[in-house]
Order: C-alpha cells, then structure tokens, then sequence
C-alpha cells in the first residue's frame, strides 16, 4: 500500500444525484451538523434560564464570557456597538466554522480511514476524510461571501450611490469640472483612477483571503503526511500541536480581516461629512 501526498483537488468519494460528494466536503457536512446541533443545545439551555428569570452558571455562564470577549474585542474594531453586534454572526461563525474545521482535520482517521483502490499495481488509500480547508473550493466559498457581504451590508449602510463613489467616482468628477478648478479636475480625475484600481483589490481579496487559508492547512497536511511515512506516531506529534496553533492563528486572521473588510464598507466615504456641512451652509447662507 502507498501513502501518497494529499492533492490539491479534493477526493470524489461518491455522488449523489449528480452532485459529487468528496472527502472535504464530508468534513464541512460534519462541522456543520455539529455547529447546528450545538447552537440549539445552547439555544433551549438559555431559553429555560431566562424564563425562569436566572443567570445562566456553570457552561452557559462560560459561554456567555466568551460571548463578552468577543463583542469586546470586535468593539476595538467597529468602535460602534450596534455594528458589533450586526457583524457579530458573520464574523463569529467564519471563525468557529474555521477553526473547527482546521482542528477536525487532526483528529484520529482523518487522511488514514478510507478506501483502498489499485492503481499502476499499487493499493492507494482515498481517505474518507479530509479538512474542508484544505480543499480550494471550500476557501474560496468563504471568501467570496466574506467580501460580497461587505458590499451588501455597506450599501444597506450608506446607500447605493454613496457606496457606488467609493469605486466610481463620477460625483466627484461632476463637482470637479463644474467648479473650474484645475487642482480640483485634477486630483478628481486621479481619484477616479484609484477607484477603478480598488474594483481589481476588492477580487485581490478573495484571492488573498482563500488562497492564504488554502495553503497553511494544504501545507500542514502534506507535512504531516511526510512525517508519518518516516517516522509513525512519534515524529508527528509536535508538529500536531504547531497545526493546532495554526489552525486557531488562521481562523483569527480570516475573521479578523473579514471584520475589517465590513467596517471599512460601513464607513462613510472620504469627504462626506464636509460635503454635507458645505451643503448646510449652502442653505443657511
């Protein structure tokens, strides 16, 4: 039998209607289910709490000092508590999924349970489990849906027009040329420029973001599968628990940077606040 290195594309292991199932996708089903079955635990736990008109203690108390933690430190970002509390869900669940799932990849049968197929007259292991963040597909998903959320929620924010001039900056081009000023031309026509060169940023952050998640947990299998071909059981295990850490480090820096990604959308744009002022002193002159 060969121990192969993990590929790059996930391993199809069976379809259903059509649709492939594959060994990463296995894995994320399985996070999934648990998340949901947790979150209504905790769900009817609290409910019969507050009902009956208590403070939570023991686990639910626990939780509910995480809970604290986290809408503190993302009050460090937001400096708003009711976006805090509005990017709380996205934010919270990326990360736990994340995380998750990164450490489920380490768990014992993950990589060496499976099935055995000949090829080139050699027994290969398709494993029956794979982390779902070492599958491209998975990473991508998450990012493309950290960055267009940011999008939406920043025009449900804003609104169309406001956001739209972050990009396309065709209203401050307008003010520009209808005040005659050839400073003002010119610094709206290289603003204009810079918008359009944020459009391609906006895609250079999904790349960023799954490519970076990809390749840590990617690399992070392939190592471990290198080491358990040498040397079994022993030579693993320190490198086991550098994956734990680098799996928490890569749920931190996913969240975080989708945090950012949904208060900078959120913000009022550059010069807003004085066009408003100008407009009232317009009214008031």
């Amino acid at each position: 039998m060969l121990l192969l290195l993990p590929p790059l594309a996930a391993e199809k292991m069976f379809s259903i209607g059509g649709l492939p199932i594959t060994n990463s996708y296995i894995n994320s089903t399985i996070a999934l289910v648990f998340f949901v079955t947790f979150g209504f635990l905790i769900r009817s736990a609290v409910g019969k709490y507050y009902s009956a008109d208590k403070p939570p203690k023991g686990l639910l108390n626990f939780f509910e000092s995480i809970l604290e933690f986290l809408l503190g430190y993302i009050d460090n970002v937001t400096k708003d508590r009711k976006k805090t509390l509005k990017f709380l869900p996205i934010v919270g669940a990326l990360f736990l999924f994340i995380l998750i799932s990164n450490w489920m990849g380490l768990l014992p049968g993950t990589g060496s349970i499976g099935i055995y197929q000949l090829h080139a007259g050699h027994v290969e292991l398709i494993p029956l489990l794979r982390s779902a963040n070492a599958d491209l597909n998975m990473t991508i998903a998450m990012a493309v849906f950290a960055v267009i959320t940011s999008h939406l929620i920043g025009i449900v924010a804003i609104g169309f027009f406001k956001y739209a001039n972050k990009f396309i900056k065709l209203g401050d081009l307008y003010h520009a040329v209808k005040s005659l000023s050839p400073i003002k031309i010119l610094t709206a026509v290289i603003e204009f420029f810079v918008g359009l060169i944020e459009i391609f940023s906006e895609a250079a952050k999904m790349v960023s973001l799954s490519l970076r998640l990809f390749g840590n947990i990617f690399a992070g299998e392939v190592l471990l599968t290198v080491l358990a071909g040498l040397i079994a059981f022993i030579a693993p295990l320190p490198f086991m628990g550098l994956e734990l850490l680098v799996g928490a480090i890569q749920a931190v820096v996913f969240s975080m940077l989708t945090l950012v990604y949904l208060t900078m959308a959120t913000a009022e744009p550059h010069g807003a606040h004085n066009d408003d002022n100008h407009e009232l002193a317009k009214a008031h002159g």
